[in-house]
């Protein structure tokens, strides 16, 4: 077996073993053990400063303030969501939010017009979120999400623990439901992101952002009437590309 073969089945291994071993484990207790027993130093929180992004802010904030959390500005999101992570940055005293985002020559060729969401969506992705993400992550050896069972039925059977390009790759609220988000959120009176009071349940680029209906998955608005079901960070190993 070539070597990388072999690194990659013994991250595929530990991530199975992880989740055997912490399923049960109190979530803060199982983040506190990624930061600081299992990958000091080699992980980061990926966050959107989204509408549940508060809870895992908070629990990185109680354990290591300097832990890096990755926010990728796409160039096109909501007035809001940049609002929030300012107030939620300040709120919780964190003191690593790193953003990133696409390369300005490729928007330049690609999409100078801020319209390739509409004729290209998954390109869109590729260039405003995969590839700026899959370069920031180089040195890290694990990367936080904040993905859940019940946002959606392609997440249902989300595991707490996956593997990606050779990285471990945690979820640790996959398995929480939608009520427990709210208590947290509640409990520590954390800020709510303003769009969250309007139905946006899951919030990333305004073109492809709308509010959610009642009865429908939480991720329906997103991508609405397109099939597309994810922007590619979950779905395949991140790549930066050769052109970046």
């Amino acid at each position: 077996m070539a070597t990388n073969e072999a690194a990659v089945l013994g991250v595929t291994e530990k991530a199975a073993r992880l989740t055997a071993e912490m399923e049960g484990m109190d979530t803060p207790e199982l983040m506190r053990a990624v930061i600081e027993d299992l990958f000091p130093g080699r992980i980061a929180l990926v966050s959107s400063f989204g509408a549940d992004s508060a809870v895992l802010l908070h629990m990185v904030a109680q354990i290591d303030k300097a832990t890096p959390v990755l926010f990728i500005d796409t160039r096109v999101l909501f007035e809001e969501t940049l609002a929030y992570r300012d107030k939620l940055v300040a709120y919780l005293d964190l003191e690593k939010v790193i953003a990133i985002g696409p390369k300005p020559a490729m928007l330049a060729a690609e999409d100078p017009e801020n319209f390739l969401w509409a004729s290209d969506p998954n390109r869109c992705c590729e260039i405003r979120k995969v590839m700026p993400l899959a370069e920031a992550l180089e040195g890290y050896d694990a990367w936080i999400t904040g993905r859940k069972r019940f946002q959606a039925q392609t997440r249902g059977s989300l595991a707490l623990f996956e593997t990606e390009a050779g990285r471990v790759k945690v979820n640790p609220l996959a398995h929480w439901p939608a009520a427990k988000i709210i208590d947290y959120l509640d409990a520590f009176a954390l800020p709510r992101h303003p769009l969250v009071a309007k139905n946006y349940l899951s919030i990333s680029c305004i073109p492809c952002t709308s509010p959610v209906k009642p009865g429908e998955d939480p991720r329906a608005g997103r991508w609405r009437g397109s099939g597309k079901v994810e922007c590619g960070l979950h779905t395949l190993p991140l790549y930066a590309g050769a052109d970046i």
